[in-house]
């Protein structure tokens, strides 16, 4: 898969690291060059692409023993005493340079609202039914999460997850089984779309390869393919 022409983002590359170091630096820790989000927050890891023994050590302190390191789409290649946890190919799409939120605007209709401390509890039910990707107590706390409910029920949601400088990662995107099939993820995604525009970022995702069907949706939205990005787990020594 070639880069669609994003080399202008060199920031993507690493947008853990961009995030902890900017954005998200209160919703972390650090220790050298290595960095961890908090672990209520998110799951994700990062160290530099050139790491050297050095940096596996501090993020093994940061972590602890016997500990999950999520490192996301870092390319650098643990120490090999630390055991393989998980594998899984994916891209990262971006919003096309100087697009407005065409295709993605909110469409009329159900009702999307802000979600807030207060909607925690079902957004863990949520996306523990969903499986979305990882989502934590204070996941939340990365940037606006939006929802739609139907009979008072949460049935819907999305978010902005990973803050490199100049972007905003859409994530979450979830719907309940039985609520499918009803353009759910379009207004939520078109919502958030808009929002990361007003303010002048771009907004950018990750999705695993297999998951056809949401890749067939972000094109249709507008998104674009940027390149092939492998996901990764591992277990400190």
């Amino acid at each position: 898969m070639t880069n669609g022409g994003y080399d202008d983002a060199p920031v993507l590359d690493n947008p853990v690291g961009e995030s902890l170091r900017g954005h998200h630096a209160d919703l972390g820790r650090r220790r050298g060059r290595a960095a961890t989000y908090l672990p209520e927050v998110a799951t994700f890891s990062a160290v530099p692409a050139d790491a050297d023994p050095a940096d596996w050590a501090d993020l093994a302190l940061l972590l602890g023993r016997n500990a999950f390191a999520d490192m996301f789409s870092c390319t650098a290649i643990p120490p090999p005493d630390w055991e393989p946890v998980f594998v899984l190919e994916g891209r990262q799409m971006v919003w096309p340079a100087g697009a407005g939120p065409g295709a993605a605007r909110a469409a009329a209709g159900t009702e999307v609202v802000e979600l807030g401390a207060a909607d925690v509890p079902e957004m863990l039910d949520l996306t523990a039914r969903t499986q979305p990707g990882p989502f934590r107590p204070r996941t939340r706390e990365l940037g606006t999460y939006l929802g739609i409910r139907a009979g008072g029920r949460l049935v819907a949601m999305a978010g902005e997850r990973l803050r490199p400088p100049g972007w905003t990662e859409l994530s979450a995107v979830c719907t309940d089984p039985e609520a499918r099939g009803q353009g759910h993820a379009a207004r939520l995604l078109g919502a958030l779309v808009a929002r990361v525009l007003e303010r002048h970022e771009r907004p950018f995702l990750h999705v695993a390869e297999k998951n056809t069907a949401a890749i067939a949706l972000y094109e249709r939205l507008g998104f674009t393919s940027r390149k092939h990005v492998t996901f990764r787990g591992f277990r400190t020594p």
